[in-house]
C-alpha cells in the first residue's frame, strides 16, 4: 500500500487507522514503515523531551514525568493515555519500552512507535509525543565474556530505535558496577566509561537538529540504595570520559523499589519502604552540582496510590511505571478466566525452568506473566470490545489518579511554549 493511498483513506475516515495499524502489526509488516512515514506527514512523530529537561535542570518545575511501559493491548492503552492527557490538559509523559520487553512482548521499536503514533492520530493528540528506550542495558555475563560483541548488539538496537523516533534513551550500564571494589570510583568505573561510550555513539547517530535525551543509572534496580558518593563518582567519571559533547540529562537511582514489586507466597505484593529522603537528596545533587534535570525512580507502579504525590514533593523528575498496568490487565474481573488460564498454562509449560525452589505457584505466575504478552499479542488485541471497554475504563481511572498525584494537570501550555507550538 502506498503512502498516498493511506493518506487518502485517513483523510476520508480517521477511524481507518484502527484497521491499518492492525494490518501493519499482524498481517503486512511492510506496512509499518509506510504508516509511520504517513503519520509523520500528518504531524504525528516522536520528540525528544530535552527542552523540558533543560528547564528542570534550572529549577524543579513542580511535577514528575511518568514514563509508561505498555506490554499488551498497546494501541488501546495508548489511546487511553492520550484521552486522559487531553482531559487533564497534561503534556509531559513518556511512552517507553525496555530492551528486555522488546523481546518478550514482541514489540520491536518501529512497531511500538508506529502503534503509539497511530493512537495519537486516533485521539487527535497534537502535543509532542515522547517515546523512550528504557533500560537499554548491557548483560553483565555477556559483557565480561565478550565486551565488544555485547556493546555492538546494544549499538545496533540504539540505531534501530533512533530510526523509529525513540529520541529518549536510558543507557543502563549499572549491571557492570562492582561493589566488591573498595573505592567508589572503581566500583563505578565500567559503568561510567561504558555509559560515556554510548553517549558518544548516540551523538554520532542522532538526526540533525535533534538532541536525543539520554539517561544513565548508578544502581541496579533491586540492589542496595544509591548514595551521594556513588552519584558524584559516576558523574565525574562520566564527564571526564565523554568525547563527543553532552552526556546525560537525568540519572536513575535505587531507593528501595524492585521491578514488579516483591510478591508474597499468597500472591499479594509486599509493602515497599521507599527512601524518599535519598531520592530528594540525589535529585538535588544531580540538578545543582551536575546540571541534570534530576533523579529518576524505577519500579514504582505497584506502590500504594498515596505514594505518587511524594514524587513531585521530593523533586523526582521522572518515574517509571509498568507492572501496575500489567496487573490491572491480568487481574481485571472482565478478563475471561479461560483466557487468563490459557496464558498461565502456557507459562507453566514453557518457563518451568524459572520456577525456583521454594517459590509458590502464585509467586511464579506473578513473576513470569509479563511473558504472556508476546505469545498472545494478537489475542490481547482481539479481546471482545465489551471486555476491553470495561478494562480501559478502569485503566483511565487509574491513569487519572496517577497523573493528578504527579501534578501533571495543566502542563500542556508549558509544553506548547517550550516546543514552540
Amino acid at each position: 500500500m502506498e503512502k498516498a493511498e493511506i493518506l487518502a483513506q485517513l483523510q476520508q475516515n480517521p477511524e481507518t487507522i484502527d484497521r491499518l495499524v492492525y494490518q501493519a502489526v499482524f498481517e503486512k509488516r511492510g506496512l509499518l514503515n509506510v504508516l509511520h512515514e504517513t503519520l509523520n506527514d500528518l504531524g504525528f512523530r516522536g520528540y525528544s523531551i530535552y527542552p523540558l529537561y533543560r528547564e528542570f535542570s534550572k529549577k524543579f518545575l513542580g511535577f514528575t514525568v511518568p514514563a509508561i511501559n505498555i506490554r499488551g493491548m498497546t494501541y488501546d492503552i495508548a489511546r487511553s493515555i492520550f484521552r486522559t492527557a487531553k482531559r487533564l490538559k497534561a503534556g509531559a509523559f513518556i511512552f517507553e519500552i525496555a530492551k528486555s520487553e522488546i523481546g518478550y512482548t514482541k514489540q520491536p521499536p518501529l512497531e511500538y512507535a508506529t502503534v503509539i503514533l497511530a493512537a495519537a492520530f486516533r485521539e487527535n493528540y497534537r502535543l509532542p509525543i515522547f517515546i523512550q528506550g528504557d533500560h537499554f542495558q548491557l548483560n553483565r555475563k555477556s559483557f565480561f565474556a565478550n565486551p565488544e560483541r555485547e556493546k555492538e548488539n546494544l549499538k545496533n538496537l540504539i540505531k534501530e530505535a533512533i530510526s523509529a523516533q525513540f529520541y529518549n534513551i536510558d543507557i543502563d550500564a549499572s549491571t557492570l558496577v562492582d561493589l566488591e571494589k573498595e573505592d567508589v570510583f572503581e566500583q563505578q568505573r565500567y559503568n561510567y566509561e561504558v555509559t560515556a561510550e554510548f553517549c558518544d555513539f548516540v551523538r554520532e547517530n542522532e538526526p540533525n537538529g535533534i538532541k536525543v535525551t539520554l539517561g544513565g543509572e548508578i544502581g541496579e534496580i533491586g540492589s542496595k540504595n544509591s548514595t551521594p558518593e556513588e552519584l558524584r563518582a559516576f558523574m565525574k567519571g562520566l564527564n571526564q570520559s565523554l568525547k563527543k559533547g553532552e552526556g546525560i540529562s537525568k540519572i536513575s537511582v535505587q531507593t528501595g523499589t524492585t521491578h514488579g514489586g516483591v510478591v508474597l507466597p499468597d500472591g499479594k505484593i509486599a509493602e515497599i519502604k521507599l527512601d524518599f529522603n535519598t531520592l530528594r537528596e540525589l535529585s538535588k545533587i544531580a540538578r545543582e552540582e551536575f546540571g541534570l534535570a534530576g533523579a529518576v525512580q524505577h519500579g514504582a507502579s505497584t506502590l500504594p496510590e498515596e505514594y505518587f504525590s511524594l514524587f513531585p514533593e521530593n523533586e523526582c523528575v521522572e518515574v517509571h511505571l509498568a507492572t501496575g498496568f500489567q496487573n490491572l490487565l491480568y487481574d481485571h474481573p472482565a478478563l475471561p478466566s479461560e483466557f487468563r488460564q490459557t496464558i498461565y498454562q502456557y507459562l507453566k509449560d514453557n518457563f518451568k525452568q524459572e520456577w525456583k525452589e521454594g517459590m509458590s505457584e502464585a509467586q511464579f505466575i506473578y513473576k513470569i506473566r509479563k511473558k504472556g504478552f508476546g505469545a498472545f499479542k494478537k489475542e490481547w488485541w482481539d479481546l471482545d470490545l465489551g471486555v476491553k471497554k470495561a478494562i480501559l475504563e478502569d485503566m483511565e481511572k487509574l491513569l487519572e489518579k496517577i497523573f493528578l498525584r504527579l501534578n501533571l494537570k495543566d502542563t500542556e501550555n508549558l509544553i506548547k511554549d517550550l516546543f514552540n507550538l
